[in-house]
């Protein structure tokens, strides 16, 4: 398996993932169109954030996206792990692993990134597990927001 920064013509499989992940973790139906181009979106601005995949075999099996949070306590940037899926077939195999190390090992590697934050659905128990397993904790702030949906 190796892991890589995506590139546009892992748009497709991307864009099936994000669908996938919000009906099994949230039951709600994406509209295609929109996640096509939200993703779409990453790839022709860099600044909104970076993809980065598992590959086996030549099959893309998994993929997250790190998005940007300036901390001015920290006078670097705090990298957030979103949109993360496995396909189910290819979990507990270490996929998700993989791919959080090499997101850990980019903030190692670069004096400006200072830490690695995410979020999980409350109800998501299997993924809280793997996150602690990974080393990370949820002791030190309650994620609140507001979407305009």
């Amino acid at each position: 398996m190796i892991i890589r920064k995506a590139i546009p013509q892992d748009t497709p499989a991307i864009v099936e993932f994000q669908i996938k992940m919000a009906l099994e973790t949230e039951n709600i139906e994406l509209d295609k169109p929109t996640v096509e181009k939200g993703v779409h979106a990453v790839f022709s601005d860099l600044s909104k954030g970076n993809y980065y995949v598992a590959e086996k075999r030549g099959q893309v099996v998994g993929s997250l996206l790190t998005t940007f949070e300036w901390s001015d306590w920290r006078n670097g940037t705090v990298l957030w792990i979103q949109s993360v899926f496995v396909l189910a077939e290819f979990r507990k195999q270490g996929v998700y692993k993989k791919l959080y190390k090499h997101v850990k090992g980019l903030v190692e590697n670069d004096p400006n990134l200072k830490g690695i934050r995410l979020y999980a659905e409350k109800a998501n128990a299997v993924a809280h597990k793997v996150y602690e397993k990974m080393g990370m904790n949820a002791d030190h702030y309650q994620l609140y927001e507001w979407l305009n949906d």
